[in-house]
């Protein structure tokens, strides 16, 4: 627990997350009860089939259901960390089993938290190039399509709300703006 923890309440585990309901010492010495989601953190990564720096360089996104928003988004590749796995493998076993693809060189862009507001998950973000492409192997829940798309695609795509995931929207201007140098 953290000094401003007072108290832990754990009201729910599930597969994918925890929630607890924390007693908590506010900075101004006030206290009160804060409902957190506690997540093990996860991983995505920014799979580019052509040399990142080169012109228009190409991407895989993916286009998968997601429940939650009640229809299909396009995202990078991610999941969750499981147990001791660090974040670099994470992001390799994700580009795998969703694009059968694996990376020569997979560089970190960023570490951000998701929704800071009711939740402790952060997700770090990678770079994959030199890919080799083979099978997939997606989960039973997962329905997914992998698109090849230009990184001028893929920014047109954020400016017009064809992507509105945001750890991809992230992925991709971060990968265009400091190491495209698009």
């Amino acid at each position: 627990m953290s000094k401003a923890t007072l108290a832990t309440h754990r009201i729910f585990t599930g597969k994918v997350l925890s929630l607890d309901v924390d007693q908590v010492c506010f900075p101004d010495g006030s206290t009160g009860e804060l409902e957190i989601i506690r997540h093990p953190g996860a991983s995505a990564i920014v799979p580019f089939l052509s040399d990142p720096t080169g012109d228009d360089p190409q991407l895989l996104l993916l286009r998968q259901y997601r429940y939650a928003t009640d229809g299909y988004l396009y995202e990078i590749p991610a999941g969750k960390l499981d147990p001791g796995e660090s974040p670099s493998a994470c992001a390799a076993r994700e580009l795998r089993e969703e694009t059968g693809c694996t990376a020569a060189r997979i560089d970190h862009l960023c570490t951000t938290y998701t929704t800071p507001g009711f939740t402790d998950e952060q997700i770090h973000i990678f770079l994959a190039a030199g890919l080799t492409q083979g099978d997939a192997a997606t989960e039973t829940d997962e329905f997914l399509e992998v698109h090849t798309v230009t990184l001028s695609r893929a920014l047109a795509m954020i400016q017009q709300g064809e992507i509105r995931d945001a750890k991809t929207a992230l992925g991709i201007l971060y990968a265009a703006g400091f190491k495209a140098g698009y």
